[in-house]
This record gives structure tokens, sequence and C-alpha cells, in this order.
């Protein structure tokens, strides 16, 4: 039998993650209610960063604007994962692959901006504010260790943007393309939208999951105003993505769920949506073949075109800066046009070289492993079976996106990929304590799936 393997009493081999799963128990007494009390405390911190950087409460209560609420979670966070150290019951050893590749990727791209041929300055704080992306992608994984906690995570982000959805549509009924209605990344339309598909499986698996009539309708008002807000963005890339997520998503929830009416519902809001509020959609789809016939469709028209000079100059800035690149941001300057490439692999490829792509795509591709191996197990319950489902369909949505999109230092995809780990990791966990009947069994395929 091959190292790293357990077998059950049928003699069915169990590959591991790189996380052992040994879960190890909290001491009686004084010593335990102070770790109780670290590890309380570092969990609202890190829920306060994913609420302010979800939710972006500064545009809800403009009295906040003045606090710099992003700066003072993401520094707590960071003090809550040092006092974190050596008290969770995962440890930094039990970090599966995904986050070394992610933390080695920040200091590559830490390499790039000190080494960078363009402007070193821009670049390094460019990656100093990305940076935080691994803070909370470690502490994510050391903190959530039950599937409750991973439930209010993931219900506060898609709940944020469900909302943030709302105040757009409210405070921008008048502005083209809700560009600048909120602030932060959702101050862009194609970033809004983008962050909208990447949710849009969350809100639906809360959905099927609510019980009452009350939580069930105000997730799917929520649903509505996403796709509304997608339509009213004028998101090209945003639409094609929501369609092509959206395919995976009724797959996994209307298909293999044996819910017809999701599909049927799912395509008739889309098409009411479309005739409704997707006018400059419509037109901005068209601007790709054709100008001339409306100031809408020339603006769309001559955003394609700038988009594909963009993609020949990140391609030359690869050539010829390939193992470091020009550093995180600074290919705006390098392309004389102060405009990032629509790609986010070109993005990131360009920014901090082909090592650094590498590392990029295996960081995604353990997403899709965990899931692989999440789908092929047996036993799971309802709600992880939504989890699962909704995951993936949020990652095809990055994928998808991510082509379309210069997306590559934005949190969420980097978050998708941590839920997948934290999942895989809370069913592992389940294990010991089964019954050797119903205990967890996983399929060989695990070992293809080590190979990344």
């Amino acid at each position: 039998m091959q190292s790293g393997q357990t077998t059950e009493p049928t003699g069915v081999a169990i590959p591991h993650h790189r996380y052992t799963g040994d879960v190890k128990p909290v001491e009686e007494g004084g010593h335990s209610r102070g770790k109780k009390a670290v590890l309380s405390g570092a969990f609202f911190w890190l829920t306060a960063f994913y609420f302010v950087y979800c939710g972006r409460p500064a545009d809800l209560i403009p009295a906040l604007g003045i606090v710099p609420l992003a700066k003072i979670a993401g520094a707590l966070a960071t003090l809550s994962l040092l006092l974190s150290i050596g008290r969770t019951p995962r440890r930094l050893k039990d970090l599966p692959k995904e986050g070394l590749y992610l933390l080695l990727l920040i200091v590559l791209m830490f390499v790039s901006a000190l080494l960078s041929p363009v402007w070193r300055g821009g670049a390094f704080f460019i990656t100093l504010e990305f940076s935080k992306v691994v803070v909370v992608w470690v502490l994510t994984f050391l903190l959530v260790t039950t599937l409750g906690r991973l439930r209010k995570i993931i219900f506060l982000q898609a709940g944020s943007v469900a909302l943030i959805s709302i105040m757009a549509i409210a405070k921008g009924r008048s502005v083209p393309r809700l560009e600048g209605v909120i602030g932060g990344f959702y101050s862009n339309p194609n970033d809004m939208a983008f962050a909208i598909v990447l949710c849009i499986p969350f809100c639906l698996a809360f959905l099927l999951s609510a019980r009452g009539l009350l939580r069930k309708a105000l997730w799917s008002l929520g649903i509505v105003a996403m796709a509304t807000a997608l339509m009213l963005t004028a998101s090209r890339a945003g639409f094609i993505d929501l369609v092509i997520a959206g395919t995976v998503l009724l797959w996994q929830f209307g298909v293999k769920g044996k819910r017809p009416f999701l599909i049927v519902g799912a395509v008739f809001l889309l098409a009411v949506l479309f005739v409704v509020s997707g006018k400059e959609l419509a037109l901005r789809f068209s601007g790709i073949f054709n100008s001339g016939n409306t100031e809408e469709q020339d603006t769309a028209h001559q955003s394609y075109e700038e988009r594909r000079i963009l993609m020949d100059k990140a391609v030359d800035a690869i050539v010829h800066y390939p193992i470091l690149g020009v550093g995180a941001g600074d290919f705006v300057v390098y392309s004389g046009m102060w405009t990032d490439v629509h790609a986010s692999y070109l993005q990131i490829a360009a920014d901090g070289g082909i090592p650094i792509l590498m590392l990029y795509l295996l960081f995604f591709a353990r997403g899709f492993a965990n899931l692989r191996v999440l789908g092929k197990t047996r036993d799971l319950d309802d709600e992880t079976v939504l989890f699962v489902g909704a995951l993936k369909s949020s990652l095809v949505g990055f994928v998808v996106g991510a082509c379309f999109a210069p997306e590559a230092y934005q949190y969420f995809p980097y978050f998708t990929v941590c839920y997948t780990s934290v999942l895989f990791a809370i069913v592992r966990e389940r294990e010991p304590s089964r019954a050797a009947a119903t205990r967890l069994s996983i399929s060989p395929l695990r070992n293809a799936a080590r190979a990344y």
C-alpha cells in the first residue's frame, strides 16, 4: 500500500490530501478558554475583513468613508493570523498545495516588483496590497473548521454582492453601465459583473437550502437583483460568463439535482431581463462587428479594437520579460495606453512572468481537483452537495471570465479556491467519527488529482 493512504474495512484505498486531517483536542481548563477566546477573536476579524471587502459598508453609510476600514480589517486579520499560529486545530504544515502555490506566487511577485524595469515603487505597493489575500486565505483555512463557519463566510460574500446589486440599481438608475455608482472594484462595470457571476451560484445554493418562505423570497430577490445589475452593466464578458457558468449551475442543480423548474425559471428570467434591461448590452455586442450607427455602438467597437491591441502588447511584454515580467500593475505603463489587458492570464503573465503564470494556473487547477474528489465522495449531506455544485459553477465562471477581464488581483476567485480546500478538509475530518459502514470512500482518481 502506498504511503499516505488508509484502507477501509472493505479494502478500498483512500488517497489522502496533503492536509492530514488530524484534529488535536483542545485542552481543558483555563488554557482551553484562552485558546478559544483567541480563535473566536481571530474568526471575528476574519469575517470583518470579508464584510468590508465584499460589502463596501462605506457606500451604505457615507460617514464611514473617512475611516480606512479595509486597512484596519486587513491589519487586524494579519495580527489574528500571527496570534492563531499554533493554536488552531489545523497547523501551517497542513496547508494544501494550493495554499503553498499562492504563497510562492506572492513571493515571486515581490521579487518581480523589486526588479521591475518599469516602475518598482508602483509594482511593490500593488503587490503589498494584493498580498493581503494570502493572509486571508491562510487564516480562512486555519479557522474555518466546520460547515457552519464556512456557511457564514460564503453567506457574507454572497449576501454582500446581492445587497451591492440592489444598491447599485437604486443609486444608478440614470448612470450608464452603473459605472462608479459603488466604490472599490465594483466601480468598474466589468468587475461588478464578474463578481456577480461568481456569487450567483452561492445565492442559489442558499435559496435551495433555505427554510421558510421569507428566506426563500429574500434569496430569490437577491438573485433577480444581481442578474438585473449584470444586465445594466452591459458587460459583454459578464453576460457570456453568466451563460456558461449558469449552464454548469443548472446542470448541477437542475439536471443532476432533479429540479427541472430551475431550468425553466432561469431561462425565463434571463429572457425577460434581456428584453427589459439589455438594450445597451445588445448594442455593445453589435459593436463588435459594426460601428457608425449609434454612439454606444461606436464606443463598444472602439473598446473591442483597444482590447485587441492590448493583447498584442501583453504578448510583447511576455516575450521581452518572460521570467519576472514588468511588475504588478506596471503593464498599464508599459503598454502606453494606461489600460489593463482584458484577459487575466495575459495580465498575470505580463506583470509577473511565465513562472507566476504557471503557479496561477496550478493554484486554480487545485480547486477543480478538490471538487472532483468531493464529487466522487459518497454519503455527503445535502448542504455539502449544494456547496460542491455552487463552487464548481463559480470556478467555471472564473475560468471563463478570466479570458475576457483583468481580474488577476481580485480576491473573489482566490476565496473560491480556498472554500474548496476548506470543504475538502472538513469532509476529511468527518471520516474518523463515522461508523465503518458509513465512512468516507474516495475514488482512487485522487491519485491523478495529486499530480497538480
